[in-house]
C-alpha cells in the first residue's frame, strides 16, 4: 500500500488548510462579540469579513471557486441566524446540526456498503466504485470510515455542550480545536485501520483485486 500516502487522505477530503480556513471566521465572530461588549452584530461582521479575505485569498491560490462560494454562504448563513435570534452561541447552531447531519450520513454509507471513504479515494484515484467489487477493500474502507463517524459526533457533543452553557468564546476556540487536530487525528486512525485491515498480499488502493478480473 506504498502507491497511497496518508497525505493523500488528507488532501482528498480538504487538506489541512481548508479545515484550518473554515476554523477562523467562527474563531473572528467569538473574538469580535466577547471584545467589542457582546456585539452580535460586530461579531457577524468581523466573522463575515474573515470569510471574505479567506475566499479571495483560496482564489488566488487557485481553489475551486464553487467551495470558495460555499465556505462564504455558511459564514453569512451562520451570522444570519445569530443576528435573528439574538443570542451569540446560535453562531454555531449550523455547524452542530451539519455535524449531526455528517454523522447520520457517515454511518448510514457504511451501513449500506457505501463506506463514504471508499467513494472518495475510488473517485480521486480513477477507481471509481471498483473498489466495491473486491470484498477486501470493501470491508478495509467500511472499518476506515468508522473514525469519522466518532469525529462528527465529538463534535456535536462538546459543541452542544459549550452551546447549552452559552460559552461563546469557548464554543469559537474549541471550533479551531476540532477541526484540523481533529481531522489529522481522524486520518491517522483511519489510514492505520486501513492498512491493518487490507490484507498483507494486497496491492493497494489503487490496485482493486475483482474477482472475474483476476480469473
Amino acid at each position: 500500500m506504498t502507491d497511497t500516502r496518508q497525505e493523500s487522505l488528507a488532501h482528498l477530503l480538504g487538506g489541512r488548510g481548508g479545515a484550518v480556513d473554515a476554523s477562523l471566521p467562527p474563531l473572528a465572530f467569538a473574538l469580535g462579540w466577547a471584545l467589542t461588549g457582546r456585539s452580535i452584530e460586530a461579531g457577524a461582521l468581523v466573522a463575515v469579513l474573515c470569510g471574505v479575505v479567506i475566499a479571495v485569498v483560496r482564489v488566488v491560490r487557485g481553489d475551486r471557486p464553487r467551495a470558495v462560494v460555499v465556505s462564504v454562504a455558511l459564514v453569512v448563513l451562520a451570522a444570519y441566524i445569530a443576528l435573528q435570534t439574538g443570542r451569540a452561541e446560535d453562531f454555531f447552531l449550523l455547524q452542530i446540526f451539519l455535524n449531526a447531519a455528517s454523522a447520520l450520513v457517515w454511518a448510514a454509507s457504511i451501513v449500506v456498503r457505501w463506506p463514504l471513504l471508499g467513494v472518495v479515494v475510488g473517485l480521486v484515484t480513477g477507481q471509481k466504485f471498483r473498489w466495491r467489487r473486491d470484498p477486501d477493500l470493501l470491508r478495509a474502507y467500511r472499518v476506515a470510515s468508522w473514525p469519522w463517524v466518532g469525529q462528527y459526533v465529538l463534535r456535536v457533543v462538546v459543541f452542544g455542550a459549550l452551546w447549552v452553557a452559552q460559552q461563546v468564546v469557548l464554543l469559537g476556540f474549541m471550533r479551531a480545536a476540532l477541526t484540523w487536530p481533529l481531522q489529522a487525528v481522524c486520518i491517522a486512525v483511519s489510514w492505520w485501520l486501513l492498512r491493518r485491515t487490507l490484507p498483507e498480499d494486497h496491492p493497494g488502493l489503487r490496485h482493486p483485486r475483482v474477482p472475474e478480473e483476476a480469473a
